[in-house]
């Protein structure tokens, strides 16, 4: 018997044409036909349809210069605010820049084109189009080694706990300051979310805490607790009859600290468990070049970062995340209520005490 049927049984791309009036849901559903497009399509439905039901815990990874971008204050405070992310592994870098925001300082809009050589000189720094005054990471500097002295800083501690401390004080400078909108790691605080930087000494932010350490500063950043803690927020998401998944901004070190959750759970740690559910990345990153980032959910598979069964609910999308985030954002905020905030951040020390009480080391 043919099989032609079944080929063809996919809706007949024959769109209207797009009007003045369209709106982000039509959009997507109605003019996303094929390429990435469709799979930005399928991430938007995926993630409206399964992965923000309320037993599903979101971990989201930050790589690439997002937030210089306003990507923060535009996509990632309006979904942490809406509960589509329950906690968050960044770049340092990604951090570093969004406090900028929230102490009132301002980048622009620019051109990739211009000459660096004539910037160096006029003391203005380039992020391809986005440029900005020097004095901005001087200022921005300040503010965390002057946060960094406080007495509540000076002793061991996850990444975690050191961007909880940040964003209360940038909570208070954007209060000082009458700022409409919160920065993210402001927005963060006040959610009672976890912020974790796989790599804490690879950003302006770790630099000022090394900086400080040479005068005796007594803060350390303890990586891991992060581990730890991450893999607990996993565990304790589907030993409680729920579900992980995750969602991959870019990739890099965020991306794999994201998945080793699993491989810490099942191969380190010897507890039985099988995986994350459900996995969406929005990636420029090839797959045949060998590296993390263009890592294919089916080779994570091999791994244990993700269930097998779950493969059906994995989708890799090829595009610059500035395009693709506002579009899901805009989205699934219009398609879907808003979740219960989970305050990850409170449950951290009970969840890892579960996490010790599991673990199966020789």
């Amino acid at each position: 018997m043919s099989k032609k049927k079944n080929y063809l049984a996919g809706n007949r791309i024959l769109p209207k044409g797009i009007t003045e009036s369209i709106s982000i849901t039509e959009l997507v559903d109605d003019t996303f036909s094929a390429y990435n497009a469709a799979r930005l399509k399928e991430v938007c439905h995926l993630f409206k349809e399964k992965m923000l039901d309320e037993e599903v815990t979101i971990g989201l990874s930050l790589s690439g210069a997002l937030t210089p971008a306003g990507v923060g204050l535009s996509c990632l405070t309006p979904l942490l605010n809406a509960g589509f992310i329950d906690w968050v592994i960044s770049t340092g870098a990604n951090l570093y820049h969004d406090a900028h925001f929230g102490i009132g300082l301002s980048l622009h809009q620019g051109s990739p084109f211009t000459d660096d050589t004539v910037l160096r000189e006029e003391g203005v720094v380039r992020i391809y189009d986005i440029l900005f005054d020097y004095d901005v990471l001087l200022s921005t500097d300040a503010f965390f080694r002057e946060i960094i002295k406080t007495d509540e800083f000076q002793k061991e501690m996850g990444t975690a706990e050191f961007h909880y401390l940040v964003g209360k004080y940038l909570a208070e400078r954007e209060k000082a300051l009458g700022l409409e909108s919160s920065c993210f790691l402001s927005a963060a605080y006040k959610a009672s979310l976890p912020v974790y930087t796989s790599s804490p000494g690879d950003s302006s932010i770790g630099m000022n805490v090394a900086a400080t350490a040479l005068f005796g500063n007594k803060l350390k950043i303890d990586p891991s607790i992060d581990v730890n803690e991450t893999a607990a927020i996993v565990l304790g998401a589907k030993k409680s009859g729920g579900k992980s998944g995750v969602f991959i901004l870019g990739g890099g070190s965020p991306k794999n600290f994201l998945l080793q959750t699993e491989p810490h759970i099942q191969e380190v740690l010897g507890i039985d468990e099988a995986g994350h559910d459900y996995f969406v990345q929005i990636t420029d990153a090839r797959p045949d070049t060998g590296g993390l980032s263009g890592a294919t959910p089916s080779e994570a598979v091999s791994w244990g970062k993700v269930t097998p069964d779950a493969l059906p609910n994995t989708i890799v999308c090829y595009v610059d995340s500035t395009i693709a985030l506002p579009i899901i954002t805009a989205y699934t905020l219009a398609n879907h209520a808003p979740r219960e905030i989970k305050g990850l951040y409170g449950k951290r020390e009970e969840l890892v005490e579960e996490l010790k009480k599991a673990a199966k080391l020789s």
